[in-house]
């Protein structure tokens, strides 16, 4: 009779096969992602397909040319800086702080020149500002409009 304690053989977890099938797993992934370079980002814009516009006493349209330049009511603005244009909106706004604001920018047009027009609304106090767009069907019909056209 043997009297002796047993010595417990304590579990063993064997991590080598589960790095192993890791590394074939993740060596796989390398070999069949598709990696792409993009230069560049293709963005046509505005188009939506929206309603007729309607004209309203208290719109204030502003179009922004490809240029940069401004026009305010269909009357061209002189000057590109945001003084200029907001003497223009504070003019044009016959509802005073109650006008909406509506850029119309051509899809080529400067971002900074549509965020001078949202900074001289915001100093003239206007603070509701909309974009206008053209619908797609009369984008393909019509061409690129001009908003500088009167």
């Amino acid at each position: 009779m043997n009297f002796r304690p047993r010595q417990k053989d304590e579990p063993e977890i064997n991590l080598i096969p589960f790095i192993d099938v890791l590394l074939v797993i993740l060596i796989f992934m390398m070999l069949t992602t598709t990696y792409s370079k993009f230069t560049e980002l293709q963005l046509t814009l505005p188009v939506a397909d929206t309603e007729q516009q309607r004209d309203h006493p208290k719109e204030v349209i502003v179009a922004v040319a490809a240029d940069g330049r401004y026009a305010v009511n269909k009357s061209a603005v002189d000057g590109k800086g945001v003084d200029a244009v907001a003497r223009a909106l504070g003019d044009a706004a016959s509802a005073g702080r109650d006008s909406v604001v509506i850029i119309s920018a051509d899809a080529t047009a400067p971002h900074q020149s549509v965020v001078t027009v949202m900074e001289a609304a915001r100093r003239v106090g206007l603070t509701q500002i909309t974009f206008a767009t053209q619908s797609s069907a009369a984008r393909t019909a019509n061409g690129p409009l001009n908003p500088m056209a009167a």
